[in-house]
């Protein structure tokens, strides 16, 4: 179970530099000659993801695919969030069988 456990938190990692990175994106979408972050994630091999920020290569904005980010952050950081809920859920019920 801490394989799953490690899997969800790395997508909670994950996601929560998604949000903070679109968050920055927007929030200096119109200092001049700014250059976005962009968010990369990477498989591990034992499972869940790295995550890391890069610049943009070149300036400008994109308010577009930063308020997508944003949104795609926030429902990945839920659906990890379930994945931990569920696992604490069955964890629970199969120490219940087992007492």
């Amino acid at each position: 179970m801490n394989s799953l456990t490690a899997i969800a938190l790395s997508g909670l990692q994950g996601a929560q530099l998604r949000v903070a990175s679109a968050g920055h994106n927007i929030a200096n979408a119109m200092t001049p000659d700014f250059r976005r972050q962009v968010t990369v994630q990477q498989a591990v091999a034992d499972g869940g993801v790295a995550t890391t920020i890069e610049r943009s290569p070149v300036a400008g904005d994109a308010l577009a695919e930063d308020l997508v980010a944003l949104k795609l952050g926030e429902h990945l950081f839920k659906a990890n969030l379930l994945v931990l809920r569920t696992r604490d859920r069955m964890l629970g019920s199969l120490l219940d069988e087992t007492a």
